[in-house]
């Protein structure tokens, strides 16, 4: 019967004293506290969320729908930030432990700020699409990516602030640590830089055909910090440091508005200068009556120079379209015509030849 009762006193004694000075009847209760709010964070989830997104579907505007989806994530983590807070406060804690639970509930609401800051950049990225005509919209995705780096470094810092640690150190310590890296990664902010200087300047965008001599042809499919990606014409994909852009001339072929013909005519050297004459006078009326060709950027048909086996004629004109298969059609029914004008002056397109002599002896 002792060994009973020495057994009851000494459960006793571990019930009231518990972990950490806490019984473990406030830590079921503190428990039992917690459980309720994971509850209610399914319900969150489950009911209020649903029931915002279906509200934001009825409307047109995509605000409202990126807002709600964009404050899931936070809306789950606050109950359970309310309880730790409630189940904590509700526990007995010795000075000590009270301040590192204390600092455990900053932690929280701190990470709970920080995160809805983070979460409401991605429905400003919709207002500021009324900028287009000031930003491209891949700066305004690097502005904002920006924005969320920054935010999840203060973040960061805040929460190390809580427990005591020091970021001046740290960000003394990483800035000597980035100069060596910028030594060693010039090529790196050269792109980046080179890449700003893109979407600032509105060089190209994607979606647009560009060109750059010798290097790349294609369309645009994504600027990154350090390269843009381009899909060839053969569905290949190139990637191109962005510098290239930077210390080239890029043609951005989608923003032509008039498409160029410049052509060479060589005619035989039995061509009379009659001939010649009237062929020039056609081809420059055939191109300034024409509906396919701008006549206020300017037509020039000249007879340009005598050629080692030919006379040549120079064509040069601009088309109204700006759609290249449109000019493709343009410029066969001006190779048509021009081939038609030839043949009824009795003239002929002249080819490269050689005269040989030979020397009778």
């Amino acid at each position: 019967m002792e060994v009973l009762n020495n057994f009851n006193s000494l459960f006793l004694s571990v019930w009231e004293k518990g972990i950490l000075g806490i019984d473990f009847f406030q830590i079921l209760v503190g428990l039992g506290i917690f459980l309720l709010f994971l509850v209610f964070r399914g319900l969150i989830s489950r009911l209020i969320i649903k029931k915002l997104e279906i509200i934001s579907k009825r409307t047109t505007n995509k605000l409202d729908d990126t807002f709600v989806k964009s404050m899931l994530g936070p809306a789950r983590f606050l109950p359970i930030v309310l309880g730790v807070f409630f189940a904590s406060y509700y526990m007995s804690f010795t000075d000590e432990t009270r301040e590192f639970v204390d600092n455990i509930n900053r932690t929280l609401i701190t990470i709970l700020i920080f995160w809805i800051i983070h979460q409401i950049i991605e429905p400003i990225s919709y207002i500021l699409s009324g900028l287009d005509k000031i930003l491209t919209r891949e700066l305004i995705g690097w502005i904002l990516k920006s924005l969320k780096i920054l935010i999840f470094i203060l973040g960061a810092a805040a929460v190390l602030e809580l427990w005591g640690i020091k970021i001046g150190p740290i960000i003394a310590g990483l800035g000597l640590f980035g100069v060596a890296v910028a030594l060693g990664a010039q090529d790196l902010f050269k792109n980046l830089i080179s890449g700003i200087l893109v979407l600032v300047e509105k060089r190209f965008r994607m979606g647009d055909w560009i060109r750059v001599d010798g290097i790349i042809e294609g369309v645009v499919e994504r600027i990154g910090f350090r390269s843009t990606v381009i899909r060839k014409f053969d569905k290949s994909l190139a990637i191109i440091p962005n510098f290239q852009f930077a210390e080239n001339a890029v043609i951005n072929v989608s923003k032509t508005t008039n498409w160029l013909i410049s052509w060479i005519i060589t005619l035989q050297y039995d061509t009379t200068v009659d001939q010649l004459k009237t062929i020039r006078n056609q081809i420059e009326d055939h191109i300034n009556n024409s509906e396919d060709f701008d006549q206020s950027i300017g037509v020039a048909v000249r007879v340009d120079k005598f050629a080692d086996s030919s006379i040549d004629m120079y064509v040069r004109c601009f088309s109204k379209t700006d759609s290249w298969n449109e000019w493709l059609k343009v410029k066969e029914n001006l190779a048509l015509s021009i081939k038609q004008i030839v043949e009824d002056n009795k003239a002929s397109f002249a080819f490269p030849s050689q005269s040989i002599y030979v020397e009778k002896k």
